[in-house]
């Protein structure tokens, strides 16, 4: 075993990625592999989750596709008892599900309100419900990551029901940290902020305005980012580190978006 593997001491591990067919969770799901875990790879796509298992296979680890909508929450739990029954226990539990509606809020229906809230919280809830619990049983310890959001800590202009999710989900993961503890179950999450992705991927626009805005490292992040931070919280490196939202964001976080060097150079002018 190489000093990285050992480090990481993920070898053997058990491990579920929800939402793991492209993506952030591509990205986790095929850092975990390369760690030495064997791996579900659920998706709501066949097609996505059997790909991403033939690349974890080539790595000669356990690879199992699962299609599931995990915003069914029968379907949710049973794709939870599917998963362990195919890894023959869960060690590692990773969730990068979310998606936002761009909604004003005088115009917001109550539906999307609750689609949000459903995709992005509830649905997470559920599924660490049902993983904890199977922990808890078999009492064997366990790490479990999310995916939040910057705009979770930030307004969230035209998209608020997303940003309340993820609000909730920092704070559902300080408690599931808490009450958890005692079984030696960590929880945490990685709130990305700008990320190119499939799903939104770069282009000479979005490039330009990110270069343009305050953010102080001036270019998008990728999915691997997110998926070496996930990799982090769930392996040896974070044993004592639970409860806590990592920020993956180029330094949007810390920046001061009244940003005086603008202020001054209008002054000069």
């Amino acid at each position: 075993m190489d000093f990285v593997t050992e480090l990481l001491g993920l070898e053997g591990k058990k491990a579920l990625v929800i939402g793991g067919g492209q993506g952030m969770g591509e990205s986790i799901s095929t850092l975990l592999a390369r760690a030495g875990a064997d791996v579900v790879v659920l998706d709501r796509e066949r097609d996505r989750a059997e790909r991403v298992a033939g690349t974890i296979a080539k790595f000669g680890r356990k690879a199992v596709p699962i299609t599931a909508d995990m915003l069914d929450p029968a379907r949710n739990v049973a794709a939870i008892a599917e998963a362990e029954k195919a890894l023959g226990g869960m060690d590692v539990l990773v969730s990068i599900v979310g998606q936002a509606l761009f909604t004003p809020l005088l115009d917001m229906a109550l539906e999307e309100w609750d689609f949000d809230h459903n995709r992005n919280l509830r649905y997470f809830f559920v599924a660490a419900q049902a993983a904890a619990q199977s922990m808890v049983k078999r009492g064997k310890p366990g790490a479990m990551a999310c995916v939040a959001s910057a705009d979770g800590l930030f307004g969230a202009i035209h998209h608020a029901s997303y940003g309340a999710a993820k609000a909730g989900l920092i704070h559902l993961v300080k408690t599931m940290a808490v009450e958890w503890a005692p079984y030696e179950i960590r929880v945490n999450a990685v709130a990305p902020g700008t990320i190119n992705t499939p799903r939104l991927p770069e282009t000479p626009a979005s490039r330009q305005f990110v270069a343009d805005s305050l953010l102080p490292m001036k270019h998008a992040g990728v999915p691997d980012d997110i998926g070496k931070a996930l990799l982090f919280f769930v392996s040896n490196m974070a044993p004592y580190v639970t409860g806590q939202t990592l920020f993956v964001d180029g330094g949007w976080n810390a920046a001061n978006l009244f940003d005086p060097r603008k202020v001054a150079l209008k002054k000069s002018n």
